[in-house]
């Protein structure tokens, strides 16, 4: 459990975020008693669901997005190599596959510990996380459906 300071910087930097949101026109919905901002955004073919959450505890902020894609059992391990693959070439930012439930989250996570905080990382960090599920969440998704190789995937970087 964060403690009072942990908690009132948290808030701060929540707030700094939902201004940011606001400044640009973006339309969240805030969930303020857990620190957690929602968004959907199209992308060029498929929507992309986006959490935000300020983590007062650990003093981190994680923009998480669930790839809306499951890999069948017989697409687990080319699911977990794909992954792999995607998260290797990423400057920022990663993907978590589930093997046991073979769904796949993209995950970009900044520390404000010790730290002044700019409207501009989180600018920064979601439009990393925008133009990094927006260019993965359709090879995922074809992969999954047998419409592309794990070879096609990996070497379309």
């Amino acid at each position: 459990m964060a403690d009072e300071k942990n908690l009132k910087l948290a808030k701060s930097v929540y707030n700094s975020l939902c201004e940011m949101l606001d400044e640009k026109n973006v339309r969240y919905d805030k969930h303020q008693d857990d620190l957690i901002i929602s968004f959907i955004t199209g992308g060029d073919d498929i929507p992309m669901q986006f959490l935000v959450k300020v983590d007062a505890e650990r003093q981190l902020i994680r923009v998480l997005s669930p790839i809306p894609v499951t890999f069948g059992e017989e697409k687990r391990v080319e699911g977990a190599i794909a992954t792999c693959h995607a998260t290797y070439v990423l400057a920022d930012g990663s993907f978590d596959y589930d093997f046991q439930t073979g769904k796949v989250l993209f995950r970009l996570t900044s520390s404000y510990m010790d730290s002044l905080i700019s409207k501009d990382l989180f600018e920064y960090m979601i439009i990393i996380a925008i133009h990094t599920v927006d260019k993965y969440n359709d090879k995922f998704f074809m992969l999954a459906k047998g419409q592309m190789s794990i070879e096609e995937f990996c070497n379309q970087e």
